[in-house]
């Protein structure tokens, strides 16, 4: 039996790595305790949604329509920041550390197949304007009380006010248009990306 050499390609077609490519390119693994870091963030995310649903149903009597909505666009606005950590988590840790091998797995998500830094950019941005959506309607849904005192600790219980004001109003506007505008930039500049990197086809002979 002839002894492998190092020069030969490891069992099942892994090639062998000198020890500077082995460390620099086991220094991925460094980003696994971000990926736990942010599974736990996602733990306190149940605990927020469970701790507004419990207000809602609680409450449900004294609320106002508005409150009732507002509470909800909450529990929304949670769900959605949610989604973008699973796909942060799952997206990233299969881009940049490991692959998950969920192949044939019938909970796969349907994104992850085709996922890569491109693609999981884009689906962030998106997430991002999402988010940025709901807080948007809710604070147009606060800007009926415009006008009020604004909400201070020194007013005495049950006098009304506004938690939202004119300029803060125009510049989460503002800053909603430029994150639409930024997604577009994205995903323009990854289509451009993506037909340069294109073989051409060859002419057709005449």
């Amino acid at each position: 039996m002839t002894r492998m050499s190092d020069s030969q390609p490891a069992r099942q077609g892994v090639p062998r790595l000198g020890p500077l490519p082995h460390l620099i390119f086991s220094s991925r693994w460094l980003q696994l305790p971000l990926y736990l870091g942010l599974i736990v963030a996602q733990g306190v995310y149940v605990f927020l949604f469970l701790k507004e649903l419990w207000h809602l149903i609680h409450d449900a009597n004294a609320l106002t329509e508005q409150g009732i909505m507002l509470i909800v666009l909450g529990l929304i606005d949670v769900v959605m920041i949610s989604n973008l950590l699973v796909m942060v988590i799952v997206g990233g840790y299969e881009t940049f550390v490991s692959r998950l091998n969920l192949q044939g797995h019938p909970d796969q998500p349907e994104w992850l197949s085709h996922v890569n830094a491109s693609v999981l950019k884009v689906k962030l941005a998106m997430a991002i304007i999402g988010i940025s959506s709901i807080h948007l309607l809710k604070t147009f849904i606060e800007a009926g009380s415009l006008g009020l005192p604004p909400c201070t600790p020194e007013l005495a219980a049950g006098v009304l006010c506004s938690k939202a004001t004119s300029t803060g109003v125009m510049w989460q506007t503002i800053i909603h248009c430029v994150f639409i505008l930024s997604a577009i930039g994205i995903a323009y500049t990854d289509r451009l990306m993506g037909a340069a990197i294109k073989p051409h086809k060859p002419a057709a002979p005449h």
